[in-house]
């Protein structure tokens, strides 16, 4: 399958390369899941085949990253606490809100670097750091850092496996189950703090 993906797109002008690299970048920021690693991989495998530059698709999807990123940080600024205690989101409890952007605040810049190794989680996470306010020029700083990363292994990935795109797209499904499992138990840990401090405060 992924040596189809791989034929289809060297057929494309390296404009349009660059494009879907960009694209790919931003709608999993906004639209999860996206297969924008595998793409990231695949354009990593075209850049050894000399039919792009990795410089620009580096800066293609970096750009793309952001700029999915930024959407879902405006998002979150702009549905603040007025919004929900309008009872539109009547399913979005005010006082776990509360503490998730308080959570946020401390631990937020942090994360915000992580996102990009954290599949499945970036669009929440970019939503959440839109809404607890962090602070704008810093959290741009940090995204950039934290795709740029990202997007160098997954392009280097590709430019080293060649056409054994499979072989990556094997790994990177293990480490996102890994991920997800790890941030579940995260989660559901902290959600039983939360439900044994409650019963402690009324006992």
């Amino acid at each position: 399958m992924f040596e189809d993906i791989l034929n289809q797109i060297s057929t494309f002008p390296p404009l349009w390369i660059y494009i879907t690299l960009f694209f790919f970048a931003f709608i999993e920021n906004v639209f999860p899941p996206s297969p924008s690693d595998i793409v990231l991989v695949v354009g990593g495998s075209l850049v050894g085949t000399g039919a792009i530059s990795f410089i620009l698709a580096l800066t293609f999807a970096t750009l793309g990253s952001i700029t999915g990123f930024l959407l879902m940080f405006y998002i979150g600024s702009t549905v603040d606490k007025k919004v929900i205690h309008s009872g539109k989101f009547r399913f979005i409890p005010v006082e776990s809100l509360n503490k998730v952007e308080a959570w946020f605040r401390k631990y937020g810049y942090f994360i915000v670097v992580a996102n990009r190794f954290m599949p499945g989680t970036r669009a929440v996470i970019s939503f959440f750091a839109g809404i607890s306010h962090l602070d704008p020029k810093r959290t741009i700083t940090l995204c950039f850092i934290s795709a740029l990363l990202w997007n160098t292994i997954m392009l280097y990935l590709g430019f080293l496996f060649g056409d054994n795109v499979d072989k990556v797209d094997e790994y990177l499904t293990t480490y996102t189950n890994i991920v997800i499992v790890v941030t579940g138990i995260i989660i559901l840990f902290f959600i039983v703090r939360l439900f044994f401090r409650k019963r402690k405060a009324k006992a």
